[in-house]
């Protein structure tokens, strides 16, 4: 329904009862609602305005409570035309100037990035992966630790630098590894990574039909690192955890329908895509979002870019009865500022 079909009087009070949905997660009885309200007016006319409302689609009233409770029609309403958008604090605004600055990778900026929407909205924050046209190795270190394990660095394209751990068979000494690094530099180095697993996949198969066990090993030691590679994640999330904090019994046992989705991933990644070719902040309530594990989630998302092109984008994943007038500022601004970090 349009606001325009509601009274001024309807309309502050599905603010006010949307407001404290939002804040304790219960039912609002009409006693409660026109204490918050303030108005002049009866029970008995608050109890009428609350029955309209639930005929229109903006309320309902839970089984086991004479109280309402918001719908995503409700919510919707009161985003689009009853919201008073916060401004974000200057304690927040400290953090993603420290956090988000341009001296630091892709990925460690994603990776802060979805830290920082989780920590300040107290909710799960999400950033997708930036999409990058190719992945060239530069170069490739490898150094023994304790037992069979090996710390790789790879640096990738002109400053990504990423360690990681693999096991190997057998131990090798710091200058086996220093000569199997300068060797694979000196046949991959500058070639794009799926062309670099598709030469290591060969070149073994014909090192050990040629019974060169020393080329194999270095050979084996690139692959393994490679194989290690998580430039295949799609996206980054933090604090998911964090949507138990102040969950009611009914939202807890909701909750594990939606940690499943994060696992599978398939369902998000189709919304997050969805929202990477839309411009500016996309609030998705409840069902709106088109997948029925979302019934009473919502996500509010905005794209970040390089300053030419969309490279991803980033948001937060609460319950519908989350505190927009914070979150929205918040995902705005932080999608601005990483785009500012990445236009380097």
């Amino acid at each position: 329904m349009a606001e325009t079909e509601l009274s001024e009087r309807a309309q502050t009070l599905l603010k006010v009862l949307v407001e404290r949905h939002i804040r304790d997660g219960q039912p609002v009885g009409s006693s409660t609602l026109r204490e918050e309200a303030g108005l002049p007016v009866s029970a008995a006319t608050i109890r009428n305005v609350m029955s309209d409302l639930e005929e229109r689609g903006f309320l309902h009233s839970p089984h086991t409570s004479a109280g309402r409770v918001p719908t995503s029609a409700g919510y919707r309403l009161f985003v689009d035309s009853l919201l008073q958008v916060q401004p974000l604090d200057d304690h927040s605004l400290s953090n993603l100037r420290l956090e988000l600055n341009p001296d630091k990778t892709a990925g460690e900026l994603v990776q802060s990035a979805s830290s920082l929407l989780s920590t300040i909205t107290a909710q799960a924050g999400i950033v997708t992966v930036p999409k990058v046209e190719s992945n060239q190795l530069r170069q490739v270190e490898f150094l023994p630790l304790s037992g069979n394990r090996v710390l790789v660095i790879l640096v990738i394209n002109e400053r990504e630098v990423q360690n990681r751990i693999i096991h190997t068979d057998r131990p090798f000494t710091e200058e086996q590894l220093r000569a199997a690094a300068l060797m694979v530099n000196q046949r991959f180095a500058g070639h794009e990574l799926t062309a670099v697993k598709a030469g290591l996949v060969s070149e073994m198969q014909q090192a050990r039909s040629r019974i060169d066990n020393y080329l194999s090993d270095a050979l084996d030691l690139a692959n393994r690192a490679l194989d290690a590679d998580d430039s295949d994640e799609q996206y980054v999330m933090a604090g998911e955890s964090r949507l138990l904090d102040g969950a009611t019994a009914e939202e807890v046992l909701k909750l594990r329908e939606l940690f499943d989705a994060f696992e599978q991933k398939k369902d998000i990644l189709h919304l997050l895509e969805r929202c990477s070719r839309a411009d500016g902040i996309q609030i998705f309530i409840g069902e709106e979002a088109g997948y029925e594990v979302f019934g009473d989630y919502s996500v509010v998302t905005a794209p970040y870019s390089d300053g030419m092109r969309t490279l991803g984008v980033l948001g937060v994943i609460g319950p519908t009865r989350m505190a927009y007038e914070r979150v929205i500022p918040i995902v705005d601004v932080t999608a601005r500022m990483l785009s500012s970090a990445l236009a380097k």
